[in-house]
């Protein structure tokens, strides 16, 4: 899977969580830039990417993300290993 596959499939799963099917998301994009974005859409949004993705995030890792670009990274990571 490439990075533009990546980045598609994890925007589909914010467009679901955040009910908002115009979003698009950016590497710096954080959870101050998207309304709905709560501690309950977050963890929804981290289920279904770990879902979609079949993996699981360690704390470490999610501690790591300060934006969605460091998710996406974490995730070709995950993927590559």
């Amino acid at each position: 899977m490439n990075n533009e596959e990546i980045n598609s499939k994890v925007q589909e799963i914010f467009r679901d969580v955040f009910q908002a099917p115009a979003l698009v998301i950016n590497p710096e994009m954080t959870a101050n830039d998207v309304d709905k974005w709560d501690s309950l859409t977050h963890l929804t949004m981290i289920a279904k990417v770990e879902e979609a993705f079949g993996f699981r995030f360690k704390l470490k890792e999610m501690v790591k993300m300060k934006n969605v670009g460091d998710m996406l990274t974490i995730i070709n990571e995950k993927l590559i290993a």
